[in-house]
């Protein structure tokens, strides 16, 4: 552990505690007593999400357990929220996820994409190529994993041009080869930016959601479609950008890449033939992707007020269409003689990401119990002091954009995500704006977290190849993060989304 991550988090394991007792003891005028000592706990959490004295899931269970213990709410509606039906979202989407990994399907995808003929042997278009397996991947399973898949694909491309540079009497070394940092980060970030194309791309966009249906119930509900149509639109809108910036900065020195053809075909070759467990996970992650979309298509044909969508929506909810994707993996057979199935329980539910469905959790809990106690409405209040009377709703979503950036690239933006949500959806109902615009801004800023090893876990797994000076990180990623928030970000939550939502 480094020397600045140790005095972070015994900082925050100090300061976290004194600050929620300072709160407790001190007079805060305009709160319920409720409120009050929730504002404490709430403290006590924020600090502690983002310094990380203790593993962030412990933290998200030591809220709603303090609340109980101190008499804040009753244990049922203390915990109530880790039974959210966005929960079981998730759970389908991380069991579809695994699926798709154990079975060896992500790496057909993201080869498949690799070995195509207008790849070849081009650096600039195997950029582009390593970019779009990233992106496409991590719409549907996790950022880290796509990354932790991709980078030994990468890693093996950049051997196969140190070779070839070696052979023709040119020696490089690839820590101080500006086209290796360009593959490495191009690979870092086109995994983040994939997870805004879908709900279950990255934790950060079923967070918003939750807490928009939670926190704001009258507002309209937000479909798996129609977060496809904008976050579809922002990440290609990212990814164009990144590309281009990329290369711009760290372009290749030659034209063509001796040896990477024959390396892509042969990790092609290296797959064999389509298993009976992959045409499994096809088949489940298909019928998925029809229950997700299958509400738009018939709104479209029997109205959005039809028996029909009643019926469809009372029996196929989101959560309930991930859970039978999901759940059909445990009961399609590969062998069944052997009772062999697509997906173990092993390789299933014990390899589920538990910590991050209980900071989920963890935080719609906080988030309720500020809205019941009032605490979210006083603190909405006085940012909408602060901003004005009436400011502009562009600069109000810019401003909450703004600060889920920064925040998510210094801790977790899972947890910057729960830190800010139930406040920015508060401000919002206080200012009389749609809550849905904000939630979105918020949600697509976290994914920003560009600048620095420890923002994101595809950050950190490039960086630890060696190629990838700080100070290239840094300044790459500055200029995306700044051109993501103006030019994507906010245009598309005030605009699309608007349109989109018709609100």
């Amino acid at each position: 552990m480094k020397r600045s991550e140790q005095v972070r988090k015994a900082t925050g394991l100090i300061i976290g505690p004194l600050c929620a007792v300072i709160l407790w003891l001190m007079p805060i005028a305009g709160l319920s007593e409720q409120a009050h000592h929730l504002l404490a706990i709430m403290s006590l959490v924020a600090i502690w999400w983002i310094t990380e004295p203790v593993p962030i899931p412990v933290t998200s269970l030591l809220g709603p357990t303090l609340c109980v213990v101190l008499g804040i709410a009753p244990i049922k509606d203390a915990f109530e929220q880790f039974s959210n039906p966005m929960i079981f979202l998730f759970l389908g989407g991380f069991l579809l996820a695994k699926g798709m990994m154990v079975n060896g399907l992500d790496k057909r995808f993201a080869y498949g994409i690799m070995s195509m003929k207008w790849v070849g042997d081009s650096p600039k278009r195997i950029f582009l190529a390593i970019g779009l397996a990233c992106i496409l991947c991590s719409g549907w399973i996790s950022n880290t994993a796509t990354a932790a898949m991709m980078f030994p694909i990468a890693l093996g491309l950049l051997e196969a041009i140190r070779e070839m540079m070696a052979s023709n009497g040119k020696i490089i070394d690839l820590a101080n080869y500006k086209y290796a940092t360009g593959l490495m980060l191009m690979t870092a970030y086109a995994c983040s930016i994939g997870g805004v194309m879908t709900p279950i791309g990255t934790p950060p966009n079923i967070i918003m959601i939750g807490f928009v249906d939670q926190l704001a119930p009258d507002a309209p509900k937000i479909s798996f479609f129609q977060w496809m149509i904008w976050g579809t639109l922002a990440m290609v809108c990212y990814f164009i950008f990144t590309y281009f910036l990329l290369w711009r900065m760290f372009p290749a020195d030659v034209k063509h890449i001796k040896g990477a053809r024959e390396f892509i075909q042969q990790s092609v070759n290296s797959l064999g033939k389509w298993t009976r467990a992959q045409k499994n996970t096809i088949f489940a992650f298909s019928v998925a992707i029809v229950l997700w979309v299958s509400p738009s298509v018939l709104s479209i044909v029997y109205g959005a007020d039809s028996e029909v969508m009643k019926y469809y929506d009372s029996h196929f909810p989101e959560a309930i269409a991930a859970m039978v994707g999901g759940l059909l993996l445990f009961f399609l057979p590969v062998d069944f003689k052997k009772g062999e199935m697509t997906l173990s329980w092993k390789d299933g539910i014990e390899g589920i990401e538990w910590g991050t469905l209980l900071l989920f959790g963890g935080g719609l809990a906080m988030g309720a119990m500020m809205y019941s106690t009032g605490l979210s409405a006083w603190l909405g209040a006085g940012i909408k002091e602060a901003l004005g009377q009436h400011p502009s709703e562009w600069f109000f979503i810019g401003v909450f954009c703004i600060v889920a950036l920064v925040l998510s690239e210094l801790t977790s933006h899972t947890a910057s995500t729960n830190l800010i949500a139930p406040i920015a959806i508060g401000t919002a109902l206080s200012l009389g704006f749609s809550p849905i615009p904000v939630a979105v801004g918020i949600a697509l800023s976290s994914s920003l977290g560009f600048m620095l090893p420890v923002s994101t876990p595809p950050n950190a797994i490039v960086y630890a190849s060696g190629y990838i000076p700080i100070t290239k990180m840094m300044k790459s990623g500055f200029i995306i993060d700044v051109v993501g928030i103006l030019v994507v970000t906010i245009p598309v939550a005030m605009l699309l989304v608007k349109y989109v939502m018709g609100i």
